[in-house]
This record gives structure tokens, C-alpha cells and sequence, in this order.
């Protein structure tokens, strides 16, 4: 069986979850799974394995689960990209648009030093607003973006086209069309 198949096997969905007419999917029953987890870790680190990554950077707050797991497969750094005002010390920020406002993420400024390579990751791609700021954030703060993964794709609403200016390596395990 195939990894898409058995992660999209554990994928539980939540009906109106956090607001009515979102169908929110749940990647946590997966989480009791190690050999799906293992998989999991495979499945992503797998098409960056020879571009000598020097950095994951994860979002918050489910990018934290998979993102530690694929720099130790890679030999890398991790470093966070979280909500504003999670950090201590200086941070860089990024503004980015939801549907009903905007909202800031940020990266401590020492984060990264200036040219290393860096994987983006995230549970979910939807919109693609989250990723793509974050995509700015790694580029202020000096590195240079590998591309980016994610365990679960909603193609339907084309997050990844606003990825595509930050890099064509986008990596999804399931697709939902």
C-alpha cells in the first residue's frame, strides 16, 4: 500500500471545524501509527535528499510535528516560523491576508545565516497564503528556498500557485481535488 493511501486512510475529517462549512482535515489518528509516521518522514525528506538542505523551516503549529523529524533525516538545522509575539529576541516578520484580515508570522533574525538552503514545511497547504509568507519570511532573512512540503493538498483551492514565485518544488502525500 502506498503511503498516499495510508496516510489518507488515517486522515480524519472533521465536519464544520472551526467554523461551519469547513471540512477540516485531522492528521492526528495518524500520529499513533510509527511506521506511518516513519513513512511519513520518508515521504518528505525523500525529493530533497540530494540538494544538501541546510534548514527546515516549520509553521506553526503542526509543521513542528514532521519538520524536527525530517532535519534529523537530513542532517539539518530546524527552525520555527511561528504566530507574532511567540518568539523572545529580535524576529523578522511577514504580514500576509486571510479571508477576514491579516495576519503576522516571524522567524527569530538569527534564524538563518545569509544563502543557506532551506525546505519550508507545513501540515497543510489550503490557500497558500501561510506558506507563501513564510516563503518572503526565509527570503528577508537571507536564504534560499528549496521548495516547500506538505502532508495533505487542497488542490481545489490552488494554494500552490502562490507558492509557485518562491520555487516549483512543492511536495504533497495527499491531493484532494
Amino acid at each position: 500500500m502506498s503511503i498516499a493511501t495510508r496516510l489518507e486512510a488515517a486522515i480524519r475529517t472533521i465536519p464544520d471545524f472551526p467554523k461551519k462549512g469547513i471540512q477540516f482535515k485531522d492528521i492526528t489518528p495518524g500520529l499513533k501509527d510509527p511506521a506511518l509516521c516513519a513513512q511519513i518522514v520518508d515521504a518528505l525528506v525523500e525529493p530533497f535528499i540530494e540538494m544538501n538542505v541546510d534548514m527546515i523551516a516549520g509553521i506553526e503549529s503542526r509543521g513542528f510535528l514532521f519538520g524536527p523529524l525530517m532535519a534529523q533525516r537530513l542532517g539539518c538545522g530546524f527552525t520555527l516560523v511561528r504566530k507574532k509575539g511567540k518568539l523572545p529576541g529580535m524576529t523578522l516578520d511577514q504580514s500576509y491576508d486571510l479571508e477576514y484580515g491579516q495576519a503576522v508570522i516571524e522567524i527569530h533574525a538569527d534564524a538563518l545565516d545569509k544563502g543557506k538552503r532551506v525546505v519550508i514545511h507545513d501540515d497543510l497547504l489550503a490557500t497558500g497564503g501561510t506558506a507563501a509568507a513564510a516563503g518572503s519570511l526565509i527570503q528577508k532573512a537571507g536564504g534560499e528556498i528549496l521548495g516547500f512540503n506538505f502532508l495533505i493538498e487542497l488542490a481545489f483551492l490552488e494554494g500552490a500557485k502562490q507558492l509557485r514565485p518562491y520555487g516549483k518544488n512543492i511536495v504533497s502525500i495527499v491531493k484532494y481535488s
